[in-house]
């Protein structure tokens, strides 16, 4: 059995309050429920409109990175830096494409050089000119098709593979010397996270 508690009487000093007007609890109910709608349905309505913002946001980056084919200009220094890939300055025709996933990442690069930059580029990824074979393209039919290269135009062509320890990049590498003066150089590097 539960006691109740005695209830308390008005004190005879407080004056004795008239019965609610329709109108007052009207407008008194009006407010409590607009009060509830601003603290319940402001927050709500922002996290709908920041939920749908970042839902969008992946959707642009999504559509970004799921294009394929190369991007015309330089890769990112980072980018470049990551995948081992020295582009000489004052190289022409930069273009470059990433691909990642769980088990390799690949950053495909092609541009054209200079004879000296083609010596550049190739000391600076840790190798020479005479790593080169004529008629090896070491770039595999998969990896030109994601790109969308075909080696199949006027030579010499020249190839290597660049294989070095994980985590440090491998890199197969195409030349195109059918322009003496203008090597346009292919290279796939990849890593293994």
């Amino acid at each position: 059995m539960t006691a109740s508690l005695p209830r308390q009487a008005m004190s005879p000093d407080e004056p004795q309050r008239p019965p609610e007007d329709p109108r007052h609890r009207f407008r008194r109910r009006a407010l409590t429920l607009l009060i509830i709608v601003l603290l319940i349905g402001v927050p709500a309505g922002y996290l709908v409109i920041s939920a749908d913002q970042s839902r969008n946001s992946g959707k642009d980056k999504e559509k970004k990175y799921s294009a394929t084919g190369l991007t015309a200009g330089w890769p990112s220094r980072v980018q470049r830096r990551l995948y081992q890939v020295p582009i000489p300055g004052k190289s022409t025709d930069v273009a470059y494409y990433e691909t990642n996933n769980w088990k390799t990442s690949r950053l495909y690069v092609q541009f054209g050089t200079t004879q000296a930059g083609l010596d550049q580029f190739l000391k600076g990824v840790g190798t020479s000119r005479s790593a080169l074979k004529k008629d090896h393209l070491t770039i595999s039919d998969r990896n030109q098709k994601v790109v969308g290269w075909e080696f199949t135009g006027v030579g010499p062509w020249w190839g290597l593979v660049h294989k070095q320890k994980d985590p440090a990049p491998t890199q197969d590498i195409v030349v195109n010397g059918s322009e003496t003066d203008h090597p346009m150089v292919y290279i796939v590097s990849r890593t293994i996270p």
